[in-house]
């Protein structure tokens, strides 16, 4: 498998607005025909929908028949109080609920287009650790969830009741990272793994460390997705 992002004209990202209760937001949007399920992305800070890495990753689940949602987790004035102050991106309740929201939103869309697929949760860096606690809020809705050089630990409190699949995906070369998931790993009841990718650092940027990451994360979303 070879990476690439995303060429617009072999893939179209269908742009969406995403209408809340206090803030609109922006995201890309696909479906494939016959999709096996839908995930959607929880970045880290510093990230957005327009990162190359998940562009490359939601390309690769796109073949792989599994729609993605990339979206801006942070509105453009929020994003600019966090450079300056990172007041949101350790605020986990705070990108808990936003991605909550956004899960309810493409669950009332998909129920008024009577589009009817299971939904997971891709998380990297702290929106890893705000999929598990939004998942935790949603049983029946999050079918799996996936971290991706995330920060598990930081949802502490949510890590004994969470109830969906969770695979922690964690370069072998990300000492502190890695130190941290394994902590957290242990207090996970739900079905659950912990994959190390050898040689590879937190952004996976080793040659073909994001392929395998790819491979891993879209098996474990299409074992649960059948389920």
């Amino acid at each position: 498998m070879v990476m690439k992002t995303t060429d617009h004209n072999a893939i179209k990202d269908k742009s969406e607005n995403i209408d809340l209760k206090d803030v609109q937001l922006e995201g890309f949007l696909r479906i494939p025909n016959d999709a096996k399920g839908m995930v959607i992305f929880a970045h880290g800070s510093g990230s957005s929908r327009f990162s190359h890495r998940n562009r490359a990753v939601a390309d690769y689940l796109f073949q792989r028949k599994i729609g993605t949602l990339l979206f801006d987790l942070l509105t453009d004035e929020e994003e600019e109080r966090d450079q300056l102050s990172a007041v949101y991106r350790f605020h986990i309740p705070f990108l808990a609920e936003r991605l909550g929201e956004v899960t309810d939103w493409l669950v009332k869309k998909f129920e008024a287009e009577k589009i009817c697929i299971p939904i997971g949760f891709l998380g990297a860096s702290t929106g890893a650790a705000a999929a598990i606690e939004a998942a935790v809020r949603r049983p029946e809705v999050v079918k799996a969830i996936v971290s991706r050089g995330g920060r598990p630990d930081l949802a502490t409190l949510s890590l004994t009741k969470v109830k969906s699949p969770t695979l922690l995906i964690v370069g072998g070369n990300d000492t502190d990272v890695l130190r941290l998931n394994r902590d957290a790993y242990r207090y996970i009841c739900a079905p659950k793994n912990l994959y190390v990718v050898k040689g590879a650092t937190h952004l996976f940027e080793e040659p073909g460390a994001l392929e395998e990451v790819a491979r891993l994360l879209a098996q474990w979303f299409e074992k649960y997705f059948k389920k």
